[in-house]
């Protein structure tokens, strides 16, 4: 009897062994090869939640390769950003290892090469998927004018039968096949289908799978459905929405966090604060993304104390923070070299700094650039508190002041409460009376 216990209770606990090591051993692995003179060491892997990434884990090189394990079943998009470099690479996830491979031009990743199953049919499709929307109407205009070229004729009508060859069979790969079924029904331009309802996004939007989240369709569904039209009542058709999604549920507050973001960048004030308010009035347990969205509004309301930054790489100040710059007003700008307004609007703060400095009001200008060279040739022409992340919209000030474009103005009195959120620098001279 005692041998049979003892001999019984270590094969329990060997099995017990088993299924937790299958529970804690990873799900798949991510492998990027990159080129020896590739300087990032460091690595940030994402999932995506609607349209924003979710940091899953992060890896330093070792060698030439990062390989990463994942832990947790994932189907979806991801993302391998490099920090260091302000770089990274999108793939997708079939709950299968995945493998990229990518060279370097001009300190740019270049030639990036899917080598996995999933995410070389991917790559593919899309590629075929851009020049059906874009090239192939082209296409069959030039085939008007080379009717009679034989040889050019039956190159363009190869090409032609090529991209508009129906749907593959994709049913060996599940996100694909969920990608691309939906992305042509409710994005793809098509001059010959009918147009997408409200109806039909709302019967999708409220019971598709969770891929729906880690899709990046979300977002550009979301659009259509506001454009489509002509609409006489856009609260209707929203509130109509939500409703069906719910929003004592996930997916419901996704889908509200994502409005109430489209509306902010879209500049829609009365539809974002309605749905804004309606979201901080949930009594219901929220989710951490309607959380973010709620908390990076609140932080930027007239009337609130502006979040402090630790500047990165100032110039012109030897103050430590934004806190740490004394001044009767300031004058916040969120600004990007690669943005056009940006250079209509910045020489008319440069003509009143004289008189804003006489009045004891500072500007700081917090860049979203990635490029230093450009931003280091930008900033010597900016007299004020200049400083950057060089991480372009991966900077944290995207998400903690709830910046959606560029230029983005706040005009903070001594105690830095946010006094002010004009739309263009005419409207900060007109502000502080400088005109």
């Amino acid at each position: 009897m005692g041998f049979f216990y003892i001999y019984t209770m270590k094969k329990i606990l060997g099995i017990a062994g088993l299924l937790l090591l299958q529970t804690v051993s990873a799900q798949f692995k991510v492998t990027i090869e990159v080129p020896a003179n590739f300087t990032a060491k460091e690595l940030f892997l994402y999932t995506l939640n609607g349209s924003k990434d979710n940091l899953s884990s992060k890896d330093l090189r070792k060698g030439n390769v990062w390989q990463i394990e994942v832990e947790k079943p994932y189907v979806g998009m991801m993302k391998a950003y490099f920090p260091e470099t302000n770089t990274s690479v999108n793939f997708i996830s079939e709950n299968k290892d995945v493998k990229i491979k990518f060279d370097l031009e001009n300190s740019k990743i270049s030639n990036v090469q899917y080598l996995d199953e999933s995410n070389g049919v991917m790559n593919s499709i899309q590629d075929v998927q851009q020049k059906r929307e874009y090239i192939l109407p082209a296409l069959y205009q030039m085939k008007e004018y080379y009717k009679d070229s034989k040889d050019f004729g039956a190159s363009l009508d190869k090409e032609i039968s090529r991209l508009s060859q129906s749907q593959q069979d994709f049913s060996k790969f599940p996100f694909i096949s969920y990608y691309q079924t939906n992305y042509a029904k409710f994005l793809e331009k098509k001059a010959s289908s009918a147009p997408v309802t409200h109806d039909e996004i709302i019967k999708f939007l409220a019971n598709s799978n969770d891929m729906l989240e880690s899709s990046s369709l979300m977002r550009p569904i979301l659009v259509a459905y506001l454009n489509i039209g002509p609409s006489t009542n856009v609260i209707n058709d929203v509130d109509r929405l939500i409703l069906a999604v719910n929003t004592e549920t996930p997916r419901g507050q996704t889908v509200l966090s994502e409005l109430i973001e489209i509306f902010n960048a879209y500049d829609m004030k009365e539809l974002k604060n309605k749905y804004l308010s309606e979201a901080q009035n949930l009594k219901c347990t929220i989710n951490d993304r309607l959380a973010k969205t709620i908390a990076s509004n609140k932080n930027t309301e007239i009337g609130s104390v502006f979040p402090n930054n630790v500047f990165k790489n100032v110039t012109n100040t030897k103050a430590k923070s934004i806190y740490d710059l004394k001044a009767s007003k300031k004058v916040i700008v969120f600004w990007a070299s690669t943005c056009s307004h940006c250079e209509a609007e910045l020489p008319k703060l440069i003509e009143k700094y004289n008189s804003m400095k006489s009045q004891n009001i500072e500007i700081i200008a917090l860049s979203l650039d990635s490029d230093k060279s450009v931003y280091d040739a930008k900033v010597k022409n900016l007299p004020w508190v200049n400083d950057s992340e060089l991480k372009g919209w991966y900077s944290s000030y995207a998400e903690t002041y709830n910046v959606q474009a560029t230029p983005t103005y706040f005009i903070l009195d001594s105690a830095n409460k946010i006094i002010a959120k004009p739309d263009h620098a005419a409207d900060v001279i007109s502000y502080l009376k400088l005109n």
